[in-house]
């Protein structure tokens, strides 16, 4: 009797072509050529009796049959990742991969930090850490949990928060012996202000100030408009270009050497929240559990 599945080769050949679009990528991603993986689909046809692809000098397209074997061959896949998922670990020391998505200010500033005990107690894992400014999709983009900033909408995703983060405004000490010290808010309207370009809607976003009590979302007038990476305002106050609104912790360092220093103390208050997010439907390795308890402990018990 000969074994059952031993074409499984030929259907991950298949499945990697249409991920990667053509035979040429697909064969650098799975680290083989063309012609190997041509005969891989050729062989799996044979086997289906039907035509899972067409194939010219210019173009690949998926037939209908494809589309339909491609559909239960992922779900096959994807049952055989869960499945090794689900043992990680489960024979002592722990083991895998963790694919972790984070914006560059807490990849940076706050998540070193909270990595370090977890890297060092488990030296086996190996975390893949992406430090960029957009929102990855969690399941499409193959990320086992992501940060995130802002209030999270309703998105079906479990989201445990890590802290909400101070704001306060700043600038370089050669800045304010140019300019002048802002005294309140009219004054702060006359200065070289560096807002940040929100890149998932072109729009400013606004400082969160807190006045007289009141929360306030000011629009602050821009000398300069600072878009995709949002550590660039920074950089900027600190080279004396102007005024910016950043997070605490992004310049508590820069604040206590005398790089920086806080203008306008009674306007803060306002913070923004950062949260860990991951799919709750997902079968998890005990890895990526072991990290988000680690890095975000559940507070509810």
């Amino acid at each position: 009797m000969g074994r059952q599945f031993d074409h499984m080769a030929d259907v991950e050949a298949f499945v990697a072509i249409v991920d990667k679009g053509t035979i040429s990528a697909a064969a650098v991603s799975l680290g083989t050529t063309p012609s190997v993986l041509s005969r891989a689909v050729a062989r799996l046809e044979a086997r289906l009796g039907v035509q899972l692809m067409r194939r010219t000098t210019r173009r690949l397209s998926v037939t209908e049959a494809g589309r339909l074997y491609l559909e239960q061959a992922r779900s096959a896949f994807g049952l055989i990742a869960d499945a090794e998922r689900a043992i990680q670990g489960q024979g002592g020391e722990l083991s895998g991969t963790v694919r972790l998505s984070a914006p560059t200010t807490y990849g940076h500033y706050r998540l070193p930090q909270l990595l370090r005990p977890f890297m060092e107690r488990h030296p086996k894992v190996v975390v893949e850490l992406s430090i960029a400014n957009r929102n990855v999709d969690l399941v499409d983009e193959g990320y086992d949990m992501a940060i995130r900033l802002g209030e999270l909408a309703d998105s079906g995703l479990v989201a445990r928060r890590l802290e909400d983060a101070a704001l306060c405004l700043v600038a370089a000490p050669d800045y304010l012996r140019r300019a002048g010290t802002p005294r309140d808010l009219d004054e702060l309207a006359g200065h070289a202000c560096l807002p940040f370009t929100l890149p998932s809607t072109g729009r400013q976003s606004p400082w969160l100030l807190r006045v007289d009590g009141r929360d306030v979302d000011w629009p602050a007038p821009p000398r300069m408009r600072v878009a995709d990476d949002v550590l660039g305002v920074v950089s900027l106050a600190q080279q004396g270009l102007g005024v910016c609104q950043t997070y605490r912790f992004v310049v508590e360092e820069r604040l206590g050497n005398g790089q920086l220093v806080e203008l306008l103390p009674e306007l803060r208050g306002r913070s923004r929240p950062f949260s860990l997010i991951y799919a709750p439907h997902r079968r998890m390795s005990a890895a990526c559990r072991a990290l988000i308890d680690s890095i975000a402990p559940d507070q509810s018990h």
